[in-house]
């Protein structure tokens, strides 16, 4: 049988080992053509831009009349 600990380990102590472990948010930018929040060097899922040129068509959803 393997040695086992004599005494509970510390859940600060643990806490400790684990600190750089924790999530961050990813980092946001602005749109420079519309303003909107973004993932850097992402294409704008708004406009469709990416560095001051239209990379991609945005289809707009259409709403549904009730």
């Amino acid at each position: 049988m393997p040695p086992l600990p004599k005494k509970k380990y510390p859940s600060a102590r643990q806490g400790k080992r684990r600190s750089h472990l924790a999530l961050s948010l990813p980092s946001l930018d602005r749109c420079p053509q519309c303003h909107s929040l973004k993932l850097a060097h992402h294409v704008c899922t708004t406009c469709g831009n990416y560095k001051n040129r239209q990379v991609t068509e945005v289809k707009k959803t259409k709403k549904k009349s009730s």
